[in-house]
């Protein structure tokens, strides 16, 4: 009985007993750590990718608006497409040692990690 839901007829919740799931409330703030307390792991896998090889990037904690122009410098660095996914970075092939010495560069500090 205490679903805490209604549908009405256009398919949208008439009531909701905790309110919207998108509301700000329950976004969780994200702490943006400087560049040198952040340890950050650079990882090629093709797990998922249809046999494409994809550079993971891992262990940000910063901001999306960060991570976008982190993105772009990247992308540009290597020459080639990525994108900002869970709060990791992609970047498309198989750019593990250039990306590397480019995040050292901007003050990180990264690994690489696997084979």
């Amino acid at each position: 009985m205490a679903s805490g839901k209604s549908k009405s007829s256009d398919g949208g919740f008439a009531w909701r007993e905790f309110g919207d799931d998108n509301s700000p409330a329950l976004e969780r703030p994200i702490q943006e750590s400087p560049p040198d307390k952040q340890n950050l792991r650079v990882q090629a896998t093709r797990a998922g990718r249809k046999g494409k090889t994809v550079t993971v990037i891992t262990g940000f904690q910063a901001k999306p608006e960060t991570l976008q122009s982190l993105l772009k410098q990247l992308k540009a660095q290597c020459g080639s497409g990525g994108t900002v996914k869970e709060n990791e970075i992609e970047i498309q092939g198989e750019h593990k040692q250039k990306i590397l010495d480019f995040l050292i560069k901007l003050g990180y500090k990264a690994k690489i990690s696997g084979g």
